[in-house]
C-alpha cells in the first residue's frame, strides 16, 4: 500500500514538472544559467546535513558551526592583514574562538580536518 501511495505521489510529481516545463514556466527563472551556490557540508555527517541546513537556513546553526564560521572568516582576515597591530588582534581573537570551540567539542579539534 504505502509503495503504491508513494509510486503514484512520484508520477504525478513528474507529470506536474513535465507539463511545467513544456509550457515554458522554468524558462525564465532567476539565477538561470548560473552556478549554484553550494555549502561545503563535508565535515557534517551525512545523517545531520538535512537538519543543520534546515537550521541555516533558519538562521539558527548550532553555536559549534557558528563558531567555525568565524573561526573561518577570521583566518581569512589574518591571511590578508598587513599591518602587524591588527594581525596580533585578529590572532587573538582567533585563539580565544579556537579555544572556545575546542573546549564545546570536549577536546581538541584540528579543523583543517573534516569532522566525521
Amino acid at each position: 500500500m504505502y509503495t503504491r501511495c508513494v509510486d503514484y505521489l512520484h508520477r504525478l510529481v513528474e507529470e506536474r514538472i513535465q507539463k511545467a516545463q513544456q509550457e515554458g514556466v522554468f524558462d525564465n527563472l532567476p539565477g538561470k544559467g548560473k552556478p549554484l551556490k553550494l555549502d561545503d557540508d563535508s565535515s557534517i555527517p551525512e545523517d545531520l546535513r538535512l537538519t543543520y541546513k534546515i537550521l541555516k537556513n533558519s538562521n539558527c546553526l548550532p553555536v559549534e558551526l557558528e563558531l567555525r564560521r568565524e573561526i573561518f572568516s577570521l583566518r581569512q582576515l589574518l591571511d590578508a592583514a598587513i599591518d602587524p597591530a591588527t594581525r596580533r588582534h585578529l590572532r587573538r581573537e582567533l585563539n580565544v574562538l579556537t579555544l572556545s570551540f575546542n573546549l564545546r567539542r570536549r577536546g581538541p579539534v584540528n579543523l583543517d580536518l573534516p569532522q566525521w
